[in-house]
């Protein structure tokens, strides 16, 4: 018996999309959207550059040449911040308000977002509601209050008040954004569990937590960068200077040295070089997780 191949050829109908994309019309718009995104990168991507290339050169070639990109190498200017600016104390202050506000932001997000998506109750809806407005309301409105709030409860220039202000900050759009992760999962996973006789606690611990993994990465990155990145609460909160964090540090850096220009790029550096690896390292889970919330929201 004779066996007889035949081969399929494209119809009209596949072809025509990848003609399309082949016209010279397509082809010079798709060329335009490469330049223009690749001349925002390097207009986003310069200021850094240039802070890097500034606190690596010597003093003298950054007088004579501010805007030369590594002409010069020398680590005197990073000697000169980490030493003479106390640099290394804001660093380790940093991680201390940092984590643990970060830490209790997460913790509190994903059980408040749990409940709200998961657990029926009297008032649910309004309770969202009111969290929903902490997104509304900004800081400036009620930081004089809370100051004395904490003056008066003897909180001031203490790790544990400075924490609780800055994890109040972010757990309202914290819940918003774990909330909707929750929502999406099935209703039937949490009821085969139930059956199983799961507790509440189990259910929401082994079943749905390991579910919304890439989204508590997310909010944890968010909420590093933006507790990192914090300068007004470290300054308002901690008027005896105690625990002063990176921010704080070189803005007095910068105030008595004004035309040191290399050491103030040097500290500019220290201050930004963790958040831009971390960030660059937890990237793909960034953007999965706000990929994830956007379409499940």
């Amino acid at each position: 018996m004779a066996v007889t191949s035949t081969t399929t050829t494209p119809g009209p109908a596949r072809t025509a999309p990848l003609q399309a994309e082949l016209t010279p019309r397509a082809r010079a718009r798709l060329a335009g959207k490469h330049a223009l995104l690749i001349a925002l990168s390097l207009l986003m991507l310069f200021p850094l550059v240039l802070t890097i290339s500034t606190a690596f050169k010597t003093e003298q070639d950054v007088q004579v040449n501010p805007f030369g990109l590594f002409s010069s190498f020398s680590t005197e200017n990073i000697v000169t911040a980490w030493t003479v600016g106390g640099f290394g104390g804001y660093v380790l202050n940093s991680l201390l308000l940092t984590v643990p506000s970060t830490l209790l932001v997460l913790a509190l997000s994903t059980m408040g977002g749990y409940a709200f998506a998961r657990l029926p109750f009297p008032g649910r809806d309004l309770a969202f509601y009111v969290v929903v407005v902490g997104l509304l309301v900004p800081f400036f409105t009620y930081m004089i209050p809370l100051y004395f709030q904490l003056r008066g409860m003897g909180m001031l220039d203490s790790l544990v008040g400075v924490n609780l202000v800055l994890a109040s900050t972010g757990v309202s759009f914290g819940t918003f954004f774990m909330r909707a992760f929750f929502s999406d999962l099935p209703v039937e996973l949490a009821q085969a569990a139930r059956m199983d006789g799961a507790s509440e606690w189990q259910i929401f611990t082994r079943v749905m937590l390991p579910l919304v993994t890439s989204g508590m990465g997310a909010l944890a990155v968010f909420t590093f960068l933006q507790n990192w990145n914090n300068f007004l609460v470290p300054l308002i909160y901690m008027p005896g200077g105690d625990y002063r964090p990176l921010t704080t540090g070189l803005y007095l850096f910068l105030g008595g040295r004004s035309i040191d220009i290399g050491p103030l790029a040097a500290g500019t550096l220290i201050t930004i070089l963790p958040v831009v690896v971390l960030f660059v390292a937890l990237q793909k889970q960034v953007t999965q997780g706000l990929v994830s919330g956007a379409v499940k929201g």
